[in-house]
């Protein structure tokens, strides 16, 4: 019986963790807080602005195999007859400034669940203001612990590019390509649990296509020295001389995009509607737990017959199967089947039918003929640093300071 290879095993065990964490967590980050009450918005509260989601519907199902094969194929191309060095500088560039962007939004969504949201709220808050004239046009709402947590959000971004040596640190890497998924997974929004059937089955033949049919996918991944895959290194005590199995981004977000549909479907059937009450997930521990042993499988047949295996190959069948049964076993699949994750926007219209803004969207837009401004001012205190173009801001801080003033006299009344 040939001798167990330890280091090889504890390197699947580790990618597989990271990978099912990370679909768990941007699943419970897709999820959006429930509206405040009429009289706590009236009150001047605000929270951290939050990204718009962009749903993708069946059509944008459909295409995003024709798109990414075009991608794909465009970047075999690049690689095999410009070669990697160009692409490969341009690619670290392009990460470097996504990526600040990118550990900075999970640094401070870390630390509000860590801390709590009735912690949170005890920072101070400031607000970014844009004026046109004396006409707010532009609001952008952000806690102390934000504008803290930048700075160390760029080094993860720095030391990955400025680091010396042909090879990234796999600790880097890691860091970068889990956020990415983590907001992907945020922001990325399937319509229904139809579209994510649609997009998990065109991209089950993407990926056999592209990995069995020809060389262009592994040349690619292992060519592109991007933050685009999670690594672990084959050794249980984390050394790189054997290297690193590899988990490409699109093997997480895009099965984790339809784990995160079941989870909000479970929410949407709960009674109170709030992610921070406990509700029931038979959808979601369906999904996820298909997730885990289908990313499993992947890395036994792997093993098995010693050739790189497209994960999707695995991980669709397993979510889309875990959905299926699931809804029949349940009596649920003509409901859950007919059930889509748009009412959030019908749910933010008042009552004149206007659409309403949603819960840390501070934006309004308004018309003026004067002249712009911006100021950063504190909430809660006193004063305002302005940059001015041309217009007196002294008006337009009377005006706001007037606004406050109303507020407070109205939370005082209620």
């Amino acid at each position: 019986m040939p001798e167990q290879d330890w280091d090889l095993l504890s390197s699947y065990i580790g990618l597989l963790c990271t990978a099912t964490l990370s679909v768990y967590a941007g699943s419970f980050g897709s999820l959006k807080s429930p509206r405040k009450p009429e009289s706590e918005a009236l009150s001047g509260e605000e929270e951290d602005e939050e990204d718009t989601p962009d749903r993708i519907s069946a059509t944008d199902a459909y295409l995003f195999p024709i798109l990414g094969s075009v991608v794909l194929f465009g970047l075999y191309m690049v690689v095999r007859f410009l070669g990697v060095a160009w692409i490969n500088w341009l690619l670290s560039w392009y990460f470097t400034i996504a990526g600040v962007g990118s550990v900075w939004k999970c640094s401070v969504s870390a630390s509000k669940t860590l801390l709590g949201s009735k912690f949170w709220k005890n920072y101070s808050q400031w607000k970014l203001l844009a004026f046109k004239g004396t006409s707010e046009i532009l609001s952008y709402s952000l806690r102390t612990p934000t504008l803290v947590l930048f700075l160390p959000s760029v080094l993860p971004s720095f030391l990955y590019t400025f680091l010396p040596g042909p090879k990234k640190s796999a600790l880097l890497t890691d860091v970068l390509a889990l956020s990415f998924s983590h907001n992907a997974m945020s922001i990325m929004k399937l319509d229904t649990f139809k579209t994510g059937l649609i997009l998990l089955s065109g991209l089950f033949l993407y990926d056999i296509w592209w990995v069995f049919g020809t060389e262009v996918m592994v040349k690619v991944a292992t060519s592109l020295d991007a933050p685009i895959k999670i690594l672990w290194p084959k050794s249980y005590m984390f050394s790189t001389e054997r290297g690193f199995t590899m988990l490409g981004l699109g093997d997480i977000v895009i099965p984790g995009m339809f784990v995160s549909t079941a989870l909000r479907y479970d929410l949407d059937r709960s009674i109170h509607k709030d992610p921070r009450q406990k509700f029931s997930k038979p959808y979601f521990t369906a999904a996820v737990t298909a997730y885990g042993l289908g990313l499993a499988t992947t890395m036994i047949v792997m093993h098995t017959f010693g050739a790189a295996q497209p994960a999707l190959l695995y991980l669709s069948p397993a979510c889309i199967l875990s959905f299926l049964i699931t809804a029949f076993s349940r009596g649920e699949f003509k409901e859950a089947w007919g059930w889509s994750d748009d009412s959030e926007s019908a749910n933010n219209e008042d009552a004149t039918g206007i659409p309403d803004r949603r819960e840390g969207d501070n934006t309004s837009v308004q018309e003026s003929d004067h002249p712009d401004h911006f100021e950063i001012v504190p909430v809660d205190g006193v004063g305002s640093v302005a940059v001015v173009n041309g217009t007196d801001a002294a008006e337009a801080k009377a005006n706001r300071d007037a606004k406050a003033n109303r507020d407070r006299k109205s939370k005082k009344e209620e």
